[in-house]
């Protein structure tokens, strides 16, 4: 039995130890530089002013023009070739121009070139010799399955000092993603690496994901048979621990007695990353918990409703259908919006957020026994992020399942049913050192998370020039 172990584990370590190495290095620079992203910052930013424009057709009618019969929220904003709605559904949008009610998709590299370019001159870059580079269905950084809905793209290259690109939505308008330079060069050694993202593999999702779980899979054998082993090893003399080994095989024994926990831990949390609903559950609603959610009237009754004129400083107008009632939210500034309810114009009410009353009439009606919605603290052990900055997120406990809900925009932020809560410990505390008191105390979290991959990497490096040498011993006879 312990003949076989040691074979197993030679061999799977020869065929892992560089992997091994660059899943650790890859691991200190994705810390620092994660993966592009166009953070909600960027995007208000980049928002232009929505400007009266004359007479315009309103939400319903920009609803029953898109087609789309599920539609859950319809969002105004004013792209460089007038305003827009964008009709937003499950798994669809559509963008319809709110002058004529006719499609407002993007066809033409120059609509998108000048899109992107009135973008970047809100944000303050250099717009001089911005060009279209390409329309595609996917590149290396826009892979992740959150695009779905806007593909193809169009790639916009400001060439600028900080390289940057902007990625078009063909089929809204809008700018859905951001790189620069850095961020590529990066991202190159560290999330591509990491996460074993090249687009040719990243782009068949379900094909990325069978080869990365079954790879952790084999990694994590490895590291385990390595430390039973290591421990197995252990020789005592004089009172102290020894190793029986000489030279790299030696190092190779110690380092790994004392990366042992970081490494199995490591290891078995970056398997549960690619868990995807096969050991715990995923955290998504069920249908009928959706359908409550994302219960909407009759769209064609919102013509009918008596809305508060539109804020002269918004920059973005959402609609959307909350507790069976409509809601219209107007984005005035980063952290600032005005809400009001379908019928508020006949009091005048303005108010920023959802109340824990009107959370409570949604949460009632998605479980069973559901506790008065409480405020999110800062520091919770189990944290989200609402869209709007600093907007309060509602946890209802219904029993053994939760809902957070995000008091800007009624969203479902997170499901969090007693396998959900397991995972957030087994995957993401582990993995990215996201405890609470170290999110606290973010030094601390880098210090410690460099240093553990560090420890890690020198572990790995041992493995290699031991498994070069064996891959040399065995092909030389």
């Amino acid at each position: 039995m312990l003949g076989a172990m040691i074979l197993l584990h030679r061999w799977l370590g020869v065929a892992f130890c560089l992997l091994f190495a660059m899943w650790f290095a890859s691991g200190i620079v994705m810390h620092f530089v994660p993966f592009p992203s166009l953070n909600e910052a960027e995007r208000f930013e980049g928002l232009a002013p929505l400007a009266p424009s004359g007479e315009t057709i309103g939400p319903s009618a920009a609803v029953a023009a898109s087609g789309l019969s599920d539609a859950a929220r319809v969002r105004l904003i004013r792209r460089s070739d007038g305003p827009v709605y964008v009709v937003v559904g499950p798994s669809r949008s559509r963008a319809i121009r709110a002058t004529d009610g006719t499609d407002a998709a993007v066809t033409s590299p120059d609509v998108a070139l000048a899109i992107a370019t009135d973008h970047a001159r809100r944000r303050g870059l250099d717009i001089a010799r911005a060009s279209v580079v390409t329309l595609a269905e996917y590149d290396q950084w826009s892979v992740p399955n959150g695009f779905d809905r806007h593909r193809p793209l169009f790639r916009v290259a400001l060439a600028d000092t900080d390289g940057t690109e902007l990625y078009v939505s063909s089929v809204t308008g809008e700018i859905v993603l951001d790189t620069t330079r850095r961020e590529r060069g990066w991202n190159l050694v560290g999330s591509v690496v990491h996460w074993i993202y090249p687009t040719v593999l990243r782009r068949n999702w379900s094909l990325w994901d069978g080869v990365v779980w079954s790879l952790s899979l084999l990694a994590l054998i490895a590291a385990v048979l390595g430390a039973v082993l290591g421990i197995a090893r252990i020789r005592i003399r004089d009172g102290r621990m020894r190793s029986p080994y000489r030279g790299w095989h030696a190092l190779h024994h110690v380092v790994g007695l004392l990366a042992t926990t970081f490494v199995i831990t490591w290891i078995f949390s970056g398997w549960l990353s690619m868990d995807n609903g096969r050991l715990f559950s995923r955290g998504q609603l069920t249908q009928d918990e959706a359908n409550v959610a994302a219960a909407a009237p009759d769209w064609g009754t919102l013509a009918a409703v008596n809305w508060l004129p539109i804020s002269p400083t918004a920059r973005e107008v959402e609609w959307l259908a909350f507790n069976g009632t409509f809601y219209r939210r107007d984005r005035v500034g980063l952290d600032r919006q005005i809400l009001a309810r379908a019928g508020d114009a006949e009091s005048n009410e303005q108010r920023a957020f959802l109340t824990a009353r009107e959370i409570e009439g949604v949460t009632e009606h998605m479980g069973r026994g559901c506790d008065s919605p409480l405020p999110v603290g800062a520091n919770d052990d189990y944290p989200v992020s609402p869209v709007l900055p600093g907007a309060p997120v509602y946890r209802a406990r219904c029993g053994d399942l939760w809902f957070d809900i995000d008091g800007s925009n009624g969203a479902v932020l997170q499901r969090l049913d007693r396998s959900r809560r397991a995972y957030r410990w087994l995957y993401s505390a582990l993995h990215t050192l996201d405890f609470p008191i170290l999110l606290a105390n973010p030094g601390i979290r880098s210090a410690l998370t460099v240093s553990l991959c560090g420890l890690g990497l020198l572990f790995s490096l041992t493995g290699i020039v031991i498994g070069w040498r064996r891959l040399r011993h065995s092909f030389n006879g």
